[in-house]
């Protein structure tokens, strides 16, 4: 039986060699992941570009989540690449129902990513998606400091949509997972609690124990 609530691996670098090595070690123990890209406009830093993510190819699921201005303009190159689903930003565009629309029409899922300081009642009228992702921290770095009070976002969502599949993705690590495991969200994703750790296929299985336990 899949667990109730899923730990996603969250894959961010900016080496394609790192990439490969990542993609390669998470398919060993994983059976979905995502790839966090960065443009160094929408968020400080950068990551691996669409054109560097195609040429790894994934023996596994996978979906990208673009952390980048103009989303709409990488669509078809992760369809290309292989994406099952791209999260784009509420924050990083001022036409979020066209980004939609426009990954319906490649086939693509499509979710949608909050950062903390937005409020739920911004996003309630775009929810023609399949997720929703909320940030616990503020987007752009490994191993940022957890937000807690992201987790009352998710109890509103849930009052307003109840069948709404919602991430979360920042900062959770084995002291705070069963707590957001409580919250209400369907998939938890994790980066570096992951690989940062000197053995991540068994950081992987720890937190999705603990996940299962609290629900």
């Amino acid at each position: 039986m899949p667990p109730r609530i899923r730990v996603i691996p969250a894959i961010l670098t900016d080496d394609p060699a790192k990439l490969a090595a990542m993609a390669r070690q998470a398919e060993g123990y994983a059976g979905y992941v995502q790839l966090d890209i960065m443009d160094g406009r929408f968020v400080p830093s950068h990551s691996v570009t669409c054109q560097q993510a195609a040429a790894v190819f994934l023996e596994i699921p996978w979906e990208v989540h673009l952390m980048v201005e103009k989303p709409e303009q990488q669509l078809e190159c992760f369809k290309q690449a292989g994406a099952r689903k791209v999260i784009f930003h509420y924050e990083a565009t001022d036409s979020a129902g066209e980004v939609i629309s426009q990954a319906r029409h490649l086939g693509l899922g499509v979710g949608l990513a909050v950062n903390p300081e937005t409020p739920v009642s911004a996003v309630l009228p775009l929810l023609e998606v399949d997720s929703v992702l909320f940030l616990a921290v503020h987007p752009g770095f490994y191993g940022a400091r957890f937000l807690p009070e992201v987790l009352g976002k998710i109890a509103e969502l849930k009052s307003a949509r109840p069948d709404m599949e919602i991430g979360i993705d920042g900062g959770v690590k084995e002291n705070n997972i069963k707590l957001v495991a409580g919250s209400g969200v369907n998939d938890i994703y994790v980066g570096s609690a992951i690989f940062l750790d000197s053995q991540p296929a068994e950081a992987f299985r720890r937190l999705q124990t603990l996940a299962n336990e609290a629900v």
